[in-house]
């Protein structure tokens, strides 16, 4: 299985880092992927300080173009992290 996940985010997710893909599902109207993040810490857009402390998940679907005549669907779980800088708004 774990495998299967690299070539499968190597395929659809080439140039992204800490994605995991979880799941493809593919049928005759649609393919649905699904994929979460494993980023342990990420920089504030505000200010820039890294932060490791998790704020919150939710799930996010990114708009995507039709494949081979089918809708994609991409479910993307990301997380948010809290800002360590007193000072950043």
């Amino acid at each position: 299985m774990e495998e299967t996940s690299l070539r499968l985010k190597g395929l659809l997710f080439p140039s992204i880092a800490d994605v995991a893909v979880l799941s493809v599902n593919v049928n005759h109207e649609a393919i649905r992927i699904e994929a979460r993040s494993t980023a342990t810490e990420a920089g504030c857009p505000s200010c820039g300080s890294q932060s490791s402390r998790l704020h919150s998940s939710y799930l996010r679907f990114p708009a995507d173009v039709p494949s081979a005549g089918r809708q994609v669907v991409l479910c993307l779980w990301v997380r948010r992290f809290f800002c360590r800088n007193a000072a950043c708004g």
